[in-house]
């Protein structure tokens, strides 16, 4: 039995992954897709964790998320680049 994760949305964070040219679909994509966590950081006392995947189209992006009440927030998505998308494959195949 899965869960099903809840996101949070506004404007804010829409508009800015739309600027790196992703959607939220996408992101919840990465997120749902089993990713590889590559950080954890505290922002102003926030917890935040930046992880790589790919979504079900099989594009791999970078998402910096955290959690809010009981909902993720994506702070920021962004194609994860040549060099980091060869090592993701290179991982998922393993």
């Amino acid at each position: 039995m899965s869960v099903e994760l809840a996101f949070d949305w506004d404007e804010a964070n829409v508009s800015h992954i739309a600027r790196h040219g992703v959607d939220p679909a996408e992101a919840e994509q990465v997120l749902g897709n089993d990713p590889l966590d590559l950080n954890f950081e505290s922002v102003e006392g926030e917890s935040r964790w930046t992880s790589v995947g790919h979504s079900n189209a099989l594009r791999v992006l970078l998402v910096v998320w955290t959690i809010r009440g009981d909902r993720c927030r994506v702070v920021t998505a962004r194609s994860a680049g040549k060099k980091v998308e060869r090592a993701y494959m290179r991982q998922r195949t393993i």
